[in-house]
């Protein structure tokens, strides 16, 4: 995931693009159309007792019942995916749509029934015009027999992977990896690479001229390494105030540069959309984690176990997360300042609105204090710090809650340990 954090905004989109279940039905059909064409090519390496005893007629029946069957098992296919997804936006949280949709296991699956459907399909169109010469339905039966094979193996890989399609625990544990692989680059590469953007220890230049949003919507990628090149070569500095993730509408500030930069350069370094994803935006992650928990402890779902569940999840994504301003590392590009993400916001996104919907129950309590008390022993000393204010937020609010005393005075005694 770090190269895609690093990679500059055309290859960032191509590989957004790449994501689509629609790129990988088009190349697997594609590649179909190809074993179509290059059967009269490999009609002549045939034997010729291999040709004789292969008839059209028979490879033609074959390629029908392909067809048949693939087609059916394509919209069927299709339906079940439609289904999950809709059931995980409804129990999990709609912003889960996301990891469903790039789901690699599905979108290789469906490709494969797909790109089989087309290739019986075309194949047995073509041998009904008597196109082929002697020699290649062989071909096409050899390519069929291979097809079947990966139909086989999809199909298993389809029914392996439908018992947890969609479900929560597994819906969960995609945006867990999805926002660890974040946090991970965050701690591996520290503002992605440049240098942090403090307040109260670096102010932006008086002299540096302030570039705005030109449309309403979310940062989905900063091109850091372009905005570092072409500052470089002027012998400027540029500060990107924007985070990936951030909403921003025309007017507001995207970065300030020391140095005279066209508008259209400082443009192509920024992506803005209607979407959040979780490419370099941290706190995208924690926030999905955190709103399945509080879908499960709304009064319809009453599910205090898939809050817990998503603590210990958010626990292990943030344990190892150190503040980026504190990080001794020398930037990789050191003509661009950029606003770190700070610990104290991620325990905001994280378990505050928790606290809130929780304040009554008191295991999802106990637990919340729990974590908070393993995040303060991180070793951070702004994690700690953020820790500690994140307990003690999650304290008055339950005890205010709480009605018996026993429970107000447990939760105290788990917050001494924070």
């Amino acid at each position: 995931m770090l190269g895609i954090a690093k990679l500059s905004k055309t290859y960032f989109r191509l590989w957004r693009y790449s994501r689509r279940l629609g790129v990988r039905a088009t190349a697997l059909a594609g590649l179909a159309l190809l074993a179509v064409l290059l059967a009269p090519l490999l009609a002549p390496i045939v034997p010729d007792w291999l040709a004789d005893s292969v008839k059209a007629e028979s490879v033609s029946r074959i390629l029908q019942v392909m067809a048949a069957s693939m087609l059916s098992v394509t919209i069927f296919s299709l339906s079940v995916m439609v289904s999950a997804r809709q059931a995980a936006s409804a129990q999990v949280t709609p912003r889960s749509h996301q990891v469903l949709m790039e789901d690699t296991t599905t979108q290789n699956v469906l490709a494969t029934f797909l790109g089989s459907f087309i290739f019986s399909l075309t194949a047995m169109i073509v041998m009904d015009t008597e196109f082929y010469a002697t020699g290649a339905p062989a071909v096409i039966l050899g390519i069929s027999l291979v097809v079947v094979a990966l139909v086989v193996v999809a199909i298993l890989r389809w029914i392996d992977h439908l018992s947890e399609l969609g479900s929560v625990g597994e819906t969960a544990a995609r945006i867990e990896r999805a926002a660890t692989r974040a946090i991970e680059d965050r701690r591996t590469m520290p503002c992605l690479g440049a240098r942090p953007l403090t307040p109260g220890q670096l102010e932006i230049p008086a002299r540096a001229e302030r570039f705005q949003a030109w449309d309403t919507g979310y940062v989905q990628h900063i091109d850091l390494r372009g905005l570092s090149r072409a500052a470089g070569v002027a012998g400027g500095s540029v500060f990107v105030v924007a985070q990936p993730g951030e909403l921003v509408s025309p007017g507001d500030a995207l970065l300030y540069h020391t140095i005279p930069m066209p508008e259209e350069k400082l443009r192509a370094a920024f992506t803005i959309a209607d979407n959040r994803v979780f490419e370099q935006d941290p706190r995208f992650g924690v926030i999905v984690l955190s709103e399945i928990a509080q879908r499960a402890l709304s009064p319809g779902v009453n599910d205090p176990g898939t809050a817990i569940d998503m603590l210990t999840r958010l626990a292990r994504v943030l344990a190892h997360y150190r503040a980026e301003a504190n990080v001794d590392c020398e930037p990789a590009l050191a003509h661009v300042w950029m606003s770190p993400v700070t610990p104290e916001e991620l325990m905001r996104d994280a378990f505050d609105p928790i606290a809130r919907d929780a304040a009554s129950t008191v295991e999802v309590q106990i637990r919340l204090q729990k974590t908070l008390a393993l995040l303060s022993h991180s070793g951070d000393s702004e994690m700690e710090a953020a820790a500690r204010a994140s307990s003690a937020r999650a304290l008055a609010l339950s005890l205010e809650a709480q009605s018996l005393p026993e429970h107000r005075e447990r939760l105290r005694e788990l917050a001494k340990a924070v």
